[in-house]
């Protein structure tokens, strides 16, 4: 695994990485783990090996987060690739990872033919593997620490017939224990891609892919749980009178004997018995690809993204009205239908000219009802099962249409220099949000104010340019800048969350819907202009690469603590101007065959600029201060040696102190983490063409650091549990066979 050295493509402000490079990683890890891994200026963290987690998955791409970036996978739009997935889906659920043939990352102003509402920074487009010409199979089998378990299998059918009918089905699943705390974590996901040629003038794919994920949640802490408590504490399941006790200190003050003066009442509430999640996920999409003139080529997608879970945590602020106990099951079932199509032109204008242009429209619903289910005196409700007979305490409803059209030129101005030119226009309107209140009528359970806002917003841009420069010369050199403005549509989730325009706005004494009234005459889409000025060399022995980067970040929108003393409340609105200034280098050295040493270094300066941000009745300064969650500095390692059938690789990782809060009052430690990756190849064995070993560490040092980070960062001060300690030292062990 090397940044340069494994990479087939990489060119202007676009890294590409590779099925060779992925295969160095322990069998299922993240694609954004890998990304992270292997390229500067990309921070991934979770809480679980794997980084399969989609609460705790965090990933930052030169200052964006993945709600910020513009995906896609074969061209489909994936949308958001944080929790809940209102809006898209996680590349985890969306393809098995032994299917992504490469994926590339545009870090620098993002990418016009990118269908995205969400693209404020760079572009993460993944391309899966086409059937084979030839009928044969997969087969692997990954055991790993806490009980670890990987299965996966592919047929492929090879060519059926004359016309070249061929497809592939694959499976996988993924079974592990929790390091810590009760429950496991499970994903089963299946792949189906059919292709068919027509002729010598295009192709038709057919794709269906599923996922089922199930865990039990890990807790998310404050620095102060994980600091006094140790990075083992989690959720208190199985010991049921701990978690009632707990939970009648959180709705009574106080905390329990031998916690005084190490936690504090709020992070007592911020313990529960339980919390799970499933998410279940179909995607089908059908996509022609034609040449409907020796100059022009077409590809059409049509899609359908079909989602559904059961998202359920124990509240300790809420009665159980029967049993009397002082605690209650709370399950979210969000019921998300996406439906769009993708057109694409490309037109060969004369020898120096491509053009490429395309619209992309889709319909977005998404319904999310919030029930409750009594835990019993001696027995709880089920986190996973049995959601038949629950009360609404309340429901949303939305429903969003996006229209996005581009138009780019790439002129080739001499042999080895292009310059692209182009813009996109895009346009979001959102209708929706509280459908059901019963909170009023539910007393009993003691309810407290659920924050119901409805209504609409649009988001709408007609011109977005962006422009490209690129020059390869001497054969082995490259400079490169690239200019372009984007905007992001406006997020929309369950009213229980925060971050969003409809989401935990007001108090009892202020009602959300006034909130959102008001907040809706100054909301502005947030909108970013970026610059990339980058050089790259690449010779046998030697890779290198150098990217300087500015960002001027508008109408930046935050959920804050607003109003007058004594009448705060919760509000979203624009936090201000933030600047970005930042560079990546990176350098592989090869000084004998087969051995590839890479070095890299990024640094971030992303600074806000408001002087007046309302906070808890009055105002505070934010000026210069650091962007919260994303670090200063990263440095990368990276060392990968293949000696006739074996494989050797070693990375290692530093990532600087990252800031908790807008006020910069609380920091998140630094820490290195490390990951070693051995392999052999037996060559043909039996009726296998191919049998695999490979044996891998995570975490190789056993560091205990916090890794994602999960929800809006608080102003100041630690008193927002939204930090998740990452997974200890694990192994793993996998054989693989190719038929």
């Amino acid at each position: 695994m090397t940044v340069h050295a494994q990479r087939r493509g990489s060119h202007s402000a676009v890294e590409v990485v590779t099925r060779e490079t992925m295969d160095h990683f322990v069998a299922g890890t993240s694609p954004m783990q890998i990304l992270a891994l292997t390229t500067p200026g990309a921070n991934f963290a979770s809480d679980d090996a794997f980084g399969l987690d989609t609460v705790a998955n965090t990933l930052y791409v030169r200052g964006f987060n993945q709600t910020q970036l513009g995906v896609s996978l074969d061209g489909i739009p994936m949308g958001g690739q944080g929790f809940h997935n209102w809006n898209g889906l996680g590349v985890d659920q969306m393809e098995i990872q032994e299917n992504i043939t490469s994926l590339t990352m545009s870090q620098g102003a993002g990418a016009l033919d990118t269908p995205s509402a969400q693209m404020l920074g760079g572009a993460i487009t993944f391309t899966s593997a086409d059937p084979s010409d030839k009928a044969g199979g997969q087969i692997s089998q990954l055991f790993g620490s806490y009980n670890g378990f990987r299965t996966f299998g592919r047929v492929d059918s090879g060519k059926l017939n004359s016309s070249g009918t061929k497809f592939y089905a694959a499976y996988a699943r993924t079974d592990q224990d929790l390091w810590k705390g009760y429950g496991d974590q499970q994903e089963q996901q299946a792949n189906f891609k059919l292709v068919q040629p027509v002729g010598d003038r295009g192709k038709i794919t057919a794709v269906f892919d599923y996922s089922n994920f199930e865990q039990y949640n890990y807790l998310s802490l404050t620095k102060n749980m994980w600091q006094k408590m140790g990075r083992n504490t989690t959720y208190l399941k199985p010991n049921y009178a701990l978690a009632k006790e707990y939970a009648y200190y959180a709705q009574n003050g106080g905390v329990p004997p031998g916690l005084e003066g190490v936690l504090s009442n709020d992070e007592i509430g911020d313990y529960a018995y339980d919390s799970s999640q499933t998410q279940r996920n179909y995607l089908s999409a059908i996509t022609g690809e034609f040449q409907l003139f020796p100059n022009v080529t077409s590809k059409t997608i049509a899609y359908a993204h079909v989602s559904n879970g059961d998202y359920s945590a124990s509240n300790p602020f809420l009665t159980s009205p029967t049993s009397q106990v002082p605690m209650a099951m709370e399950t979210g079932h969000p019921d998300v239908r996406r439906l769009g199509f993708v057109q694409n032109f490309d037109i060969h204008a004369g020898h120096n000219n491509d053009i490429k242009t395309g619209i992309w429209y889709e319909n977005d619903r998404f319904n999310y009802p919030m029930m409750m289910y009594e835990d019993g005196v001696n027995t709880p409700h089920s986190s996973i099962a049995d959601f038949k007979n629950g009360t609404t305490w309340w429901a949303d409803s939305f429903n969003t249409n996006t229209f996005q059209f581009y138009l780019q030129d790439t002129y080739r101005i001499i042999p080895g220099m292009t310059v692209e030119a182009g813009f996109r226009s895009l346009l979001q309107t959102t209708h929706g949000g509280t459908s059901v209140d019963n909170t009023s009528s539910l007393s009993s359970w003691g309810v407290y104010y659920s924050h119901p806002a409805s209504g609409n917003l649009t988001a709408a841009n007609a011109f977005l340019p962006h422009f490209n420069f690129d020059y390869h010369f001497l054969n082995q050199h490259e400079v490169y800048f690239d200019i372009a403005e984007n905007m992001r549509a406006y997020d929309y989730s369950a009213q229980s969350s925060s971050g969003s325009a409809w989401s935990g706005l007001g108090s009892a004494s202020n009602p959300a819907q006034t909130v959102f009234d008001e907040n809706k005459k100054s909301l502005r889409p947030e909108r970013t202009w970026n610059y990339v000025v980058g050089y790259r060399f690449n010779s046998h022995f030697f890779s290198g690469s150098a990217d300087f980067y500015h960002t001027d970040y508008y109408n930046r929108l935050a959920a804050i603590t607003s109003g007058s003393t004594g009448n705060t409340y919760s509000s979203f609105m624009n936090v201000g101007h933030e600047t970005m200034n930042g560079a990546d280098v990176a350098g592989t050295f090869r000084p004998l065959p087969g051995l590839a040493i890479t070095n890299s270094f990024s640094w971030n300066d992303a600074t806000y600029e408001d002087t007046h941000l309302p906070y808890n009745g009055g105002y505070v300064s934010i000026k210069g201060k650091q962007q919260v969650y994303y670090p200063k500095f990263m440095y990368k390692a990276d060392v990968s040696y293949t000696w006739h059938r074996a494989t050797f690789n070693f990375n290692t990782t530093y990532t600087s102190a990252r800031q908790m809060t807008y006020t910069n009052d609380e920091q998140i430690p630094a820490y290195w983490t490390s990951n070693l990756n051995v392999a052999y190849d037996f060559g043909k064995v039996g009726f296998a063409q191919s049998l695999k070993t490979s044996f891998g560490v995570t975490n190789l040092y056993n560091q205990n650091y916090i890794g994602g980070v999960y929800g809006a960062a608080s102003v100041a001060g630690d008193d927002n549990a939204n930090l998740f300690a990452a997974a200890p030292r694990e192994f793993f062990g996998t054989i693989a066979a190719q038929f």
